[in-house]
Order: C-alpha cells, then structure tokens, then sequence
C-alpha cells in the first residue's frame, strides 16, 4: 500500500472521529450557563397552553433582613492546636460546605420578644388549651441565679428590659430555638406575601384571622391548603406564579412545586457554624488559605483607643469578668450587645464571645469524614405528613404535643394548624461507633422458618441471619453485643435517665438520676460552639466542641439562625480576599 492512500485513509478516520465528538460537525460550543430553554418535550417555559409553569429566574438571589450570604468552601475543621481538654472529639478533618446564610447577629431579645408576643396574640394563655404554649416558650428565668450569688437580676428583667433589646436572648434551650426557627419561616414568607399584595393588608388588624389555628402557615400554604386561603389573593398569586391557565388542578399542581419566597430558617450545623466564624476565604492568595489562624491571638484591637484592647466579651481570668472599674478589659460582667464589636471578614458579629450558641448537630465524640465529607450534619430525621380520609392531611387542633424542659415547663412540639408528621427514617446513630448503628434491621418473612426470626443488613448489604432461642425467645444478637435486639445509644453511652414527678404544689420536677453513669451522651445532646461572656480565652477558638441537653437552658448559650442558599453563586476568583 503506499503512501498516498495510507494518508487519505488516516484523514478519513480523524474526520469521522471529530465529526462524532462534536455531535455531527456543530462544533464546540461556548459554556456560561443556560440563556434560552425549550424543553424535550417541545413547550417552552410558562406556555399558557400548556400544563407547566416555572415563573421567572430570580436574577439575583438577596438575603433576606439580617441574614448575611457565606460562600461555601473546603476548609480545615477542628483543632489546629493542643487539645488541652484531652477530649480529642475535633481532631482535624477537610470538610466542604455548600454556600449558606447566616444570621448576621445572635437572635436578640427584641426578637425574641416579637415571637412571644405573637404567641400570645394567636394563643391566648388565659384559655387553659393553649396555656402552655406561651409558657413553655418563656427563656428559663432562673438562668442566671446562682446558690452563693444575690439574685435580684434575672432573665425575665433581662428579656423584658428595653434597655437589654439588642442583647443576645438566653436562657433558651435547643427545642425552644428550634420552634422560633419554625416560626420565623412563616412570619417572613407571610411578610414577603402581604407586600406583594398576596395576602390581605388588613391581615393582623382583620380579628378573624390570627387566632388559634386561623394564622398562616408556609407549608399548607405551599399546598394550597392554607388556614386562611380567605385572605389570599388568588389571582394575584397565579399572577406572580406567571401561570397563566384557568385550570384549577394545574395551577395547584404549580403552587405546590415552586419555592417558598423565603427560604425556611434552621439551626446553622456544626460545619456551617465553624466555617463562617473562621472566614478563612478573607484570608487567601488565589486558591490557598494564608494558614489557619488562632483566634486568641487576633482579638485585640489595632487601632486607636482601642488598640491593645480585647475586642470580645470573655471571661480574663478567675473572678475577672469585665475588667477594673473605669478601665474594663470589656466592660461587660454579663452579655453585651450584639453589635458591640466589629464583625468578622464574612460581615458576621459576636462568633468569639459574648454567648455559645446552639446548632443543629446531634453530639457524638466522632466526626466522621470517611463517610461524609460533603455538608455535615448529624441529626438526620426524614418526616411525611399523614394523609387524613379526605385526600388531604391531618393537621394538629386541640391535640397540641409536648417536650418537657428541665425546668419543668413545657415546650410545644408542633402548634395547632400545623401538619401532623410521622418518622420515616431516623439517621442520628448512623455509623456512631456502636454496633449496632452498623447495622439494619430489617425483619424479612422468609428467614422466619427453621428457628430463624430475623435478618439484619450490615454496611455492606450483606444479610446476617440472626438464630432464635426456642426457649426464650430471645435472639442471639443479644449475646453478640451485650443487650437486646432493640440496643439503644443509652446502652452504648450510659447516659442519665430523664424522669419527671409532680410536686405537693403541681410542679413538674427533674429527678436527679441516682444510678452510677459513665457519659452524658445520648441522642437528646446537642452540639454547642462558641465561647461566651462566662468562659475563659480557651473555648473562643470555632474548633471547640461542646454539647447540653436540647431540653436544658444556660445563661452563657444563644442561638442564631441559617438558611440554604437556593441560588447559582460563582466565585469571580479574585486574586486575594478582603483581609
């Protein structure tokens, strides 16, 4: 063969390769993101013939008032120094988190009080059904008395004081900051509906509406099951929707598939906690870290007056909470306002000092990145609501649920008008060092043959058939790991055991628990960051872990509030941060 047909034979299988790389000779085309769409289907977007309508593209996504846009990034969570505590729960771990808001101060009591108030209005606690609603929401007044200290100033003179609105609101426990979360999610999509004119301006003045379980709520309104579809605007509402057909199934099927305009409020995790109070992104060249900094050697003033000054409400030393009279180190023996220092590189104030602050994350001595190193959170519980006989859901009336708090009150676990919810999956023990937690059980009915009355599935999907004894009755997984079937994380942790009595006077009284425990970790503990007003230097450093009982309240613990970030965000990779 010779050379002139070996190389036409080479050109034909280079073109023939090209041509089925570039989608039959179109070319590579430029990136940036999707401009114009039309569907496989053939329908353009908000086609008024058809049957699905998308609205428009938010251009920008802003956050919403006094939450502030974090980045998300990859950074070093954990200790970077001596664990002097010896708890060796932060070791060091590469985490990734996804772009999310964040309150840009702790919830104050101004807020907090917003909350209380509208509780009262909706609920009045006069009316013996609703009586605990408000009372169990109530901060623990008895947060800052002490058995060797003069008790004339408590927390009810400390959330009610206007001359302490903008200070950070305690005495509040996991559960309770978690309501107000709920809460907030209605109030500000409720908000953002009555300046669209969607819902009625005459909404709270309207005695009709905002009593028991008349008041709006996100989520049935989302379904189009809203406890006050009277004061919605439905054209306006199908307006802004851009669904622009007449039928009345296809414009709920719309409703219940589009976004809340607010994205609901949460707890921030763990992850997210630490990473915004490190804003490590301020301090980068392109895309490396300029180190990791310890934060106790970052928190005196530079400038000014304050130059050499600690810029942090923390506890100096024994017996030293503020400093000397006329020249304190911070001047604050308690909390101090939110805004009294400058804020971090991110825009976010108070993460060293002032108060700890709960997040979402169910405790454990482990983070484990080997299985998620993406997002972390442990607390994981996947709800349904219960469909009722009618095609729709049952909601909560007078049948309101509870949490009992330590100190005897007691916390709403859902409020009236609210959808009934029932557990799917529950994720708080996966892979949390026992073994169970391994393991999954599931009961299948053709091992329940031949002595055979479960199976269990390991991590690896493999079915471990597990022997019964025909005696008892008992199974043999018992033996294997030192209880029952049904092990508990109270068995592996030997937790104290939580029960109440009712007191001559009526009171609900904890019952200090006389058995001989080795931990308090259970799955009721919760993860707490953050130094505070109380604690000394050590525990400002975000990488320090600690954990309280969800129903317990302190003086020294707040809370601040998070949300997903639901837009496309890019980096514009800037040389360097703001630092």
């Amino acid at each position: 063969m010779n050379k002139g047909r070996i190389l036409a034979i080479l050109l034909v299988v280079i073109s023939v390769t090209v041509v089925s790389c570039t989608g039959h000779g179109g070319g590579r085309k430029k990136g940036g993101g999707t401009k114009k769409f039309t569907s496989t289907t053939g329908w353009k977007p908000n086609d008024q013939k058809g049957w699905f309508f998308n609205g428009k593209k938010k251009p920008k996504v802003k956050a919403w008032p006094g939450m502030v846009f974090i980045e998300g990034g990859s950074f070093t969570m954990g200790l970077v120094k001596d664990d002097v505590m010896r708890d060796w729960n932060n070791t060091p771990k590469r985490m990734q988190v996804r772009s999310f808001y964040i309150g840009e101060t702790e919830i104050t009591n101004y807020q907090y009080r917003e909350y209380l108030t509208w509780l009262k209005v909706v609920f009045p606690p006069e009316e013996e059904q609703y009586k605990h609603i408000y009372e169990g929401s109530l901060p623990d007044t008895q947060v800052f008395s002490n058995k060797l200290s003069r008790n004339d100033f408590d927390n009810e003179t400390y959330l009610f004081s206007n001359e302490f609105s903008y200070y950070p609101v305690v005495g509040v426990t996991w559960l309770q900051a978690s309501n107000y979360c709920d809460w907030l999610t209605d109030r500000a999509n409720e908000k953002a509906l009555m300046d669209k004119g969607i819902l009625s301006k005459d909404y709270y003045s309207n005695e009709e509406y905002n009593y028991g379980s008349k008041y709006f709520d996100a989520e049935s309104y989302k379904n189009s099951d809203s406890n006050v579809k009277e004061a919605i605007d439905t054209t306006r509402l199908a307006k802004q929707s851009m669904i622009k057909s007449t039928n009345q199934r296809i414009q709920k099927a719309n409703r219940a598939t589009a976004a809340l305009d607010v994205t609901p409020f949460r707890l921030p995790t763990e992850a997210e906690w630490e990473y915004a109070a490190l804003a490590l992104p301020a301090d980068r060249e392109y895309n490396e870290y300029q180190g990791k900094p310890v934060v106790q050697n970052e928190l005196r003033g530079e400038k000014g007056r304050a130059r050499g000054q600690y810029m942090a409400n923390f506890k100096v030393g024994r017996g030293d909470y503020s400093g000397i009279g006329g020249y304190g180190n911070d001047g604050s023996a308690i909390t101090s306002d939110v805004k009294k220092y400058q804020s971090n590189e991110f825009g976010v104030y108070g993460m060293y000092g002032n108060v700890a602050e709960w997040t979402a994350d169910v405790y454990r001595p482990i983070i484990d990145d080997e299985a998620n190193d993406f997002n972390y959170f442990r607390g994981n519980i996947y709800e349904t609501v219960i469909d009722n006989e009618n095609g729709g859901f049952q909601k909560y009336e007078e049948d309101i649920e509870y949490d009992t708090l330590n100190n005897g009150k007691l916390a709403y676990k859902s409020l009236p008008g609210k959808y009934k919810k029932q557990i799917e999956e529950n994720n708080i023990n996966y892979r949390d060092g026992d073994r169970m937690s391994s393991l999954d059980p599931r009961p299948e009915d053709d091992y329940f043959d031949e002595g055979f009355a479960t199976t269990t599935m390991d991590s690896l999907g493999n079915i471990i058939e597990v022997p019964t004894d025909s005696a008892t009755g008992d199974s043999a997984l018992a033996a294997l790991i030192g209880g029952t079937p049904e092990s508990t994380t109270a068995e592996m942790y030997n937790a104290p055991q939580r029960r109440f009595y009712v007191d001559e006077k009526g009171r609900i009284i904890l019952e200090k628990d006389q058995t001989q425990r080795t931990s308090h970790v259970s799955d009721e503990v919760r993860v707490v960051k953050g130094g505070s007003w109380k604690d000394p230097i050590y525990w400002l450093d975000p990488g320090q872990r600690r954990f309280l009982h969800q129903a317990e309240a302190n003086s020294w613990i707040g809370f601040r509030v998070a949300q997903d970030y639901q837009g496309s965000f890019e980096s514009k990779r800037s040389k360097s941060g703001t630092k």
